[in-house]
């Protein structure tokens, strides 16, 4: 959602519009926290680099790119809120069979990526009021 989106368009559901902003603010939230205490996530994603380098990475190909993810709406409007459903969702359906293969399904912190990565796609994916529907 962007700034200029502030003014919703007749009949734009209110609750859709918070819950997008809230999946924007929370991609960048995170991608802050990658970027400023990279050691910090390793318990909730198993990553923990035992190099210097390996701290840069997650700053910069995981912190960088969230927080680029996550401010792209507020210049780029829809399409890039679009981008950023589809990311959720190729996360998520990435995820979802290799926590099995890889032995991983019973860590909780990856249900609750899971589920977030699922329910952010719905709501940046969703339809707005007044959009014409998808070409089929």
């Amino acid at each position: 959602m962007s700034l200029a989106s502030a003014a919703a368009p007749k009949g734009e559901n209110m609750l859709l519009r918070l819950l997008r902003f809230a999946v924007l603010a929370a991609t960048v939230a995170s991608g802050l926290v990658l970027l400023v205490k990279p050691e910090s996530v390793s318990g909730f994603t198993g990553l923990a680099p035992d190099a210097a380098r390996g701290v840069t990475e997650i700053r910069a190909a995981m912190g960088g790119v969230f927080i680029a993810l996550g401010l792209a709406p507020l210049f780029l409007k829809t399409p890039a809120e679009r981008v950023l459903g589809l990311v959720y969702l190729a996360i998520a359906a990435v995820r979802a069979p290799f926590m099995f293969a890889d032995g991983s399904a019973g860590e909780q912190s990856n249900w609750i990526s899971l589920v977030f990565e699922v329910a952010a796609a719905a709501i940046l994916l969703a339809r707005r009021s007044g959009e014409p529907s998808p070409r089929t």
